[in-house]
């Protein structure tokens, strides 16, 4: 059987390999899936191919007998707020995050907001490939789409339930957004008008192509917007993806922050907010500084396959859960919701720096300072897999991490290999306190590498 569903969502280019057709099954087999009566939820990004393909998903979903609501377009954490707190049996987002304009994708939401288990995702697949989809008889098709009207004021005051509202509107912020020609505009422009907050936006007109930058926040796309961070002299800025649930900050000196920094103050923030100690939950591809930072705090570091699905649902059944991140700038914050939610990590950063005496750039440079490698090289998997094998063997006695590839702590260093799950190539990232340390452990480990090709 094929797969449908990678780390996150159904994704393809829009009329190659992500077609009307494949939606129209896709959306008879969620709906086989949900069950006759079901109610669901579905919303929308900026991306080419959204409508037609939020409506030939409607169209298999009212074969099944399901009854549909539209939110819109939505970024995808409002949608999925919207799903948990009304009352909704699941969802359907139509975005491809943070890929290239020509992409589009399909993700399945459950009853509690949280994109459905990976078994969940291989019983849809064996329905769509098995064909045993389930039309209802005539009388009982669902002849009506409702509107769910105010999606976008509902996630927000969410939001706001959560922080300081006040202690930030004292401070009167100003911050740059960027929000990628994307719905992120929607939620944080409404955002900071509550908080009144001054921002200026860039990028901020709903564009289908993304003309502004591309739909991945980076250090190299938010190049122009961190120069615009300085020039304004904003208090910081931030950047979102192509839907809104990551979000990667930029200081005010113009200094773009990978998400695993930023996560490790807002980490800090909520432990001492919630006077707590607790468990963080993140990838293996996360920076070993948040353990340096964070562990005089009494804050533990549960390391996770690299996948925000995986993350989500492993800190559902943790009691003493107070936060998960990814490196790439996803936040989520469970007193919200078990998501990635870029405007519910703005508000954060709003409420912690309305907290301080200091610059964010002033946190920022109380973190421990690495030097970070990322690379590629292209391999086939099983040779890929050959490799980190190795790995395992030659750092056997020292820490190692292998629930995603192999990740090798040394003291001040690190190096994670894993296989990519997207593509035929080994994935390399790496950090050290210093340039010597870093291409030593980097030259070690590609001698490795170059033994088992050579093999």
């Amino acid at each position: 059987m094929s797969r449908l569903f990678g780390t996150d969502g159904v994704r393809g280019v829009v009329n190659r390999e992500l077609t009307v057709d494949l939606a129209l099954k896709l959306g008879l087999a969620i709906g086989s899936y949900f069950g006759e009566g079901a109610k669901l939820l579905i919303g929308r990004d900026v991306r080419f191919g959204g409508e037609m393909l939020k409506h030939a998903i409607i169209a298999g979903l009212l074969s099944t007998g399901v009854r549909v609501y539209d939110a819109g377009l939505v970024p995808t954490p409002c949608l999925q707020y919207n799903i948990k707190v009304g009352d909704y049996d699941g969802g359907v987002m139509i975005t491809a995050s943070h890929n290239p304009p020509e992409y589009n994708g399909i993700k399945v939401i459950g009853s509690n907001g949280v994109e459905i288990p990976r078994e969940a995702e291989k019983e849809i697949e064996e329905i769509f490939f098995e064909g045993r989809v389930k039309p209802v008889t005539w009388s009982s098709v669902v002849n009506e789409v409702h509107k769910h009207p105010n999606a976008i004021e509902m996630y927000v005051n969410g939001i706001l339930e959560h922080i300081d509202v006040n202690k930030i509107k004292a401070k009167r912020f100003s911050i740059v957004v960027d929000p990628a020609n994307s719905v992120g505009t929607l939620s944080a422009t409404l955002l900071a008008r509550k908080l009144n907050v001054r921002i200026v936006t860039v990028n901020g007109n709903l564009d289908s192509a993304f003309p502004g930058r591309e739909p991945e926040p980076t250090v190299s796309s938010l190049k122009e917007t961190a120069e615009i961070v300085k020039s304004v002299n904003a208090n910081f800025g931030v950047g979102f993806d192509g839907d809104a649930d990551r979000a990667i900050f930029i200081d005010d000196k113009g200094r773009v922050h990978w998400g695993d920094r930023s996560a490790a103050i807002l980490c800090k923030f909520i432990a001492e907010k919630e006077k707590r100690k607790g468990r963080v939950y993140t990838g293996v591809s996360s920076s070993i500084l948040i353990e340096e930072y964070l562990k005089p705090y009494g804050v533990e570091i549960v390391w996770m396959k690299v996948g925000s699905v995986d993350i989500a649902h492993a800190m559902l059944k943790d009691p003493n859960i107070l936060c998960g991140f990814e490196e790439n700038g996803g936040f989520m914050y469970p007193k919200h919701q078990y998501v990635r939610d870029g405007s519910m990590t703005l508000a954060l950063m709003l409420e912690l720096l309305s907290s301080e005496r200091r610059k964010l750039s002033e946190l920022f440079d109380e973190l421990p300072q690495y030097i970070p490698l990322k690379t590629k090289i292209p391999m086939k998997r099983e040779d890929a897999l050959k490799v980190v094998e190795a790995l395992k063997e030659r750092y056997k006695n020292y820490r190692l991490i292998t629930i995603d590839g192999v990740k090798i702590m040394l003291e001040d260093s690190w190096i994670l290999v894993r296989p990519s799950g997207t593509e035929p190539v080994l994935r390399i990232m790496a950090e050290a306190k210093s340039e010597e340390k870093l291409k030593k452990l980097v030259d070690e480990v590609k001698s490795v590498i170059n033994e088992v090709l050579l093999k």
